[in-house]
Parts: structure tokens; C-alpha cells; sequence
């Protein structure tokens, strides 16, 4: 459409992944660098987790590039530790051309200007990015940022907001109007497909359930250039906006590509079946542009079992 502990499920779900793709030669496997350090959510949990899959899938090489930790404001630096966050910070400086896909598990303070001016060249050039939940909420006074996420968590007077009516239609709520970011409590919901023939979604089924987990909703920004595919209903029931919100979706910016996935809050929802194939087939697409990463006979029901066993 466009504009529990892991449990025994899921960690069958994570070997059965390992045997259908067969390792790659280490010349054609993707490079793959994990960005964290910094986020409002447990990144030191859930970094792992997606490392492994992705390794252990047999198709990526991954780095982990952890920033210098986030400063407390109930607590004053004291002289050696700004003086450690200003070297760590002067040391920040990735080489975003050595990677065919960033995948972004950070939501924290800016980076340099200068690594914000060679991330936008990357990704003009034709770089991939993946942003795993939370990292939407980063760097909301970053345009060209904001460009490629499409939406961002912020509230209703910073940008547009982009939902799907019952019928399928992208509905498009103008900055200022209706709700801003948000989320219920965490709760087992379903996922319907939007758009069945892009490469990440082709071959899923066409309804999916998630774990508990959070539901985004009123999500915003300038919603340009993305292929809406999968969304969720936020129920009232549950504190939700009454309507379909996107949680899985593409951007195109410039020659690069995005997936965005709103799934994951921590190491037990971003290891369970949904999640795990969407962060593997999106990540692949990112870097590529195609997916050969093929969806399991099992999903649907390893998905449903999982789902029931989060409640």
C-alpha cells in the first residue's frame, strides 16, 4: 500500500530460520552495522538478539557501533566524564560506505553534524537503513532524518499523520489535527498485510499475530515516499485511536531504501516469529533492494501460539 522469555516457539522459530538459507559465501554476505548506546528502551537486551538472528540466518555480517552512554540529568557530570563523552564523541565517526545497511536501535542524544552530512550522502548514494521501534523517536529536528522515516514520535503540530481507513485507503490527518504519538498498554495484537506484492510482505500471510507488544499510533511527520505494508488496528479498547496504524512500512530516499519496523519493545517481542522475519527480510530488501529470504511453511501458527502464550 503505498504513499514470555523466548519462548520454545520461538527459538524453534529462530532455528528452522537458520537451516532454509543456506550460508553465503563470506564475500556475498551483507555487512550489516547495528547502531545503539543510547535509546529509552533496553538496547543492551535487544541488540543481541537481533545480531544473532541476522547471524545466525547465515546471510549478514554484523558490527555493533555503541555511542557514548546518554548523560543523567538527576545526576551532574563530573569533569572526567564529560571529558570521556567529548573523546567518545569526537571518536563517533562511522564509515557508513563500508555497510550495505545501517540498522538503527538508537533513540538519543544528536550526532555530530558531520556524521548526520555523511549519513544523507550514504543514503542519497543508494545506502539502506532499518529503523527497529523506538529509533523513530530520534532526532526530530533533523529534516532530511525525518525524510527517511517518514514518521516519527512527536506530537500532532509536528507533522502530518498517516493511518488506513476499513476499505484500505490511506487517510492523511493534516499537522495540528487529531492525536499525537502515543501507545496503549502492551497487548497480543494482528497484523494485516497492505501491500501483498512487495518483497518483504510476498508470500506472508495475509493476517499475522504479534506478542504483546506496543502499538504505535498518531505517529508523525511528512509521511512522503513510503509503502505502507502492514498495519494494526489500535482498538479503544485498549487506549487505542480507533483505527488502522501503520507499523510496518518502506520510504525511498533518494537512491536508499528504509524499512521501517515499529515492532519489538524488548528482547521477548523482538525474538518471537513476526518480528524476527520482518527484521530479516527488511533488513535484506534495505541493503538490496530484493529478498531471497524465504517465509516459513510454520509462521502463521508458530505466530498465533506465540501471540496466545504472550497474553
Amino acid at each position: 500500500m503505498k504513499l514470555v522469555t523466548p519462548s520454545l516457539i520461538a527459538l524453534a522459530f529462530l532455528g528452522a530460520l537458520a537451516l532454509v538459507a543456506a550460508p553465503a559465501p563470506a564475500a556475498d554476505k551483507i555487512n550489516v552495522l547495528i547502531i545503539d548506546g543510547q535509546n529509552n528502551h533496553g538496547w543492551a537486551k535487544t541488540t543481541p538478539v537481533i545480531k544473532d538472528m541476522l547471524e545466525k540466518n547465515g546471510k549478514f555480517t554484523v558490527d555493533v557501533l555503541t555511542s557514548p552512554p546518554k548523560p543523567d540529568p538527576k545526576k551532574p557530570m563530573t569533569d572526567a566524564e564529560k571529558k570521556a563523552a567529548e573523546e567518545g564523541w569526537a571518536k563517533f565517526r562511522p564509515d557508513f560506505t563500508k555497510y550495505q545497511v545501517v540498522f538503527s536501535n538508537y533513540n538519543g542524544q544528536d550526532w555530530p553534524a558531520e556524521v548526520n552530512a555523511a549519513f544523507e550522502k550514504y543514503m542519497q548514494n543508494g545506502g539502506g537503513l532499518v529503523i527497529f521501534h523506538a529509533a523513530n523517536n530520534s532526532f526530530t529536528k533533523w529534516t532530511e532524518w525525518a525524510k527517511m522515516v517518514a514518521l516519527l514520535w512527536q506530537g500532532a503540530p509536528n507533522g502530518d499523520r498517516i493511518t488506513v481507513d476499513d476499505s484500505g485507503k490511506i487517510v492523511r490527518t493534516p499537522k495540528g489535527e487529531g492525536i499525537g504519538a502515543g501507545h496503549g498498554p502492551q497487548h497480543p495484537y494482528e497484523l494485516v498485510v497492505r501491500d501483498k506484492e512487495h518483497p518483504i510482505t510476498k508470500g506472508m500471510p495475509e493476517k499475522l499475530m504479534h506478542v504483546k507488544d506496543e502499538l504505535y499510533q498518531g505517529q508523525r511527520g511528512p509521511g512522503e515516499n513510503m509503502d505502507i505494508l502492514m498495519t494494526a488496528f489500535a482498538s479503544p479498547d485498549v487506549k487505542g485511536s480507533g483505527t488502522n496504524e501503520p507499523m510496518v512500512f518502506t520510504v525511498k530516499y533518494g537512491k536508499g531504501r528504509v524499512f521501517v519496523n515499529l515492532l519489538g519493545h524488548d528482547e521477548k517481542s523482538t525474538a518471537e516469529p513476526a518480528c524476527t522475519i520482518l527484521l530479516l527480510r527488511g533488513t535484506e530488501w534495505a541493503a538490496t533492494g530484493q529478498v531471497t529470504i524465504p517465509v516459513p511453511a510454520t509462521l502463521a501458527a508458530d505466530a498465533t501460539a506465540a501471540a496466545a502464550a504472550s497474553k
